[in-house]
């Protein structure tokens, strides 16, 4: 008889060392090209960007690489001790055997999921702290206090235990209760809460990291409605927000759906640009709704998604699937946090080698809101902000080509400048 579980087992496994591999490999890329050109600021670049800057985003570079690459290691290790290696089987006997299940089916269930979510927490914190504290401090980059930090990790648990739980709760009783068909009305689900999440975001789950204040300065106000009217662009406020509280790193957003839509200026951004500038950055935002990126990733989502459940709802009921990932499937209890878990942990590592084609699609999509913001407002101040942006941020101005096509959602500097070329801006 075919052994469909030790197959999987051996594909998960070279599967995994080929993701090591390749990240190791395009880690390595990346710091040495970084490296090589460490010396001197690219000509293009050289008016505008002192050897000071440039060298420090590159040792930022690279010391955020060399630090990824030990996160890449102890993640494959942890995510071998989870699966091959009988961890999350042996979580799953402790609760099977606990007694939970006399609170109802759900019970074992939910708490799996809340003790793998603990315990997989806790392992990353010493990371999260030492980018926190020691890359991001050394840099100059991070503003966080450690209480700060310690209340931001609260308010993160408490939204996901009051968000997430309910949400994890209804997929697994439909999966349980819906029938062979589970997977489409938890894939309905799934999306109906997004879209509920971008409802809720901007007025109830953002003011509980950040203040939001309305922007008080009238002359940019006046600058910023009369770019978004002429844009047809329609917004419920525009805020700042303190994100110097917690990083030096700049950046401008909108956030929300339909008439919850805010436009959010971090208060490093309007101290760092100046008024025509940050009309420039603006208008770039604005070139993504009007050339519908937005809703074009959501329905990529959407259909994305539609796909992972459909996958989800084949391989739950596949035992060489639990067996294959180092798990003994339950004989008297449900099994779908089990598959529910173990396809979160599965898909990210036979997704990753799609990324180059997600990244490719999404800088096309930067190209195009940068050639709109050049035609709304000027190609010199948005080439000044973002040369402004990628030194504040300490950006490396010489990322790898083979870097950048599998990892950058945004194209490299000498790229993105290359394409703009000063306009007049629209009556």
């Amino acid at each position: 008889m075919f052994d469909y579980s030790f197959v999987f087992t051996l594909l998960f496994s070279a599967v995994l060392v080929l993701e090591l591999l390749t990240k190791f490999y395009l880690a390595s890329r990346q710091i040495r090209h970084v490296a090589s050109h460490r010396s001197s600021v690219p000509a293009a670049f050289a008016a505008s960007i002192s050897l000071k800057a440039h060298q420090k985003a590159a040792d930022y570079t690279m010391a955020k690489m060399r630090f990824g690459m030990l996160e890449t290691v102890f993640a494959a290790a942890l995510l071998l001790g989870w699966t091959l290696l009988g961890g999350i089987d042996s979580l799953n006997q402790a609760l099977i055997h606990s007694g939970l299940a006399a609170y109802g089916p759900l019970v074992p269930q939910l708490a799996l999921l809340a003790a793998f979510g603990v315990i997989s927490g806790l392992l990353d914190l010493p990371f999260t702290l030492y980018s926190t504290f020691k890359i991001e401090e050394r840099f100059g980059f991070n503003k966080m206090t450690f209480r700060l930090w310690l209340a931001d990790l609260a308010k993160s648990a408490l939204v996901g235990v009051v968000v997430g739980l309910p949400i994890v709760a209804l997929i697994l009783w439909l999966m349980g209760s819906a029938g062979s068909l589970w997977w489409l009305w938890a894939w309905g689900t799934w999306m109906g809460f997004n879209l509920l999440v971008l409802l809720l975001f901007p007025t109830v789950i953002a003011p509980l990291f950040n203040k939001f204040k309305p922007l008080e300065d009238e002359a940019l106000k006046a600058r910023v409605t009369a770019l978004m009217q002429r844009c047809g662009f329609m917004a419920k406020g525009l805020f700042v927000m303190d994100g110097s509280k917690r990083s030096a790193h700049a950046n401008a957003y909108f956030t929300g759906f339909g008439a919850t839509k805010r436009v959010v200026f971090y208060d490093t951004l309007l101290e760092q640009l100046s008024p025509d500038e940050v009309d420039a950055v603006l208008a770039h935002e604005l070139g993504h709704f009007k050339h519908k990126h937005i809703i074009k990733r959501i329905i990529s989502m959407f259909a994305m998604s539609l796909v992972g459940f459909a996958l989800l709802g084949w391989l739950s009921s596949q035992a060489w699937f639990y067996t294959g990932l180092g798990v003994r499937p339950n004989l008297g209890a449900a099994n779908d946090a089990l598959a529910l878990l173990l396809f979160l942990l599965v898909v990210p590592v036979f997704g990753f080698f799609i990324s180059p084609l997600l990244t490719q699609f999404s800088r096309k999509h930067e190209f195009e809101a940068d050639a709109y913001a050049v035609a709304q407002t000027n190609g010199k101040d948005l080439q000044s902000a973002l040369l402004k942006l990628y030194q504040d941020n300490a950006s490396t101005l010489t990322p790898d080509p083979v870097f950048v096509k599998f990892y950058y959602s945004h194209p490299p500097a000498s790229e993105r400048l290359g394409r703009m070329t000063p306009s007049t801006p629209q009556a």
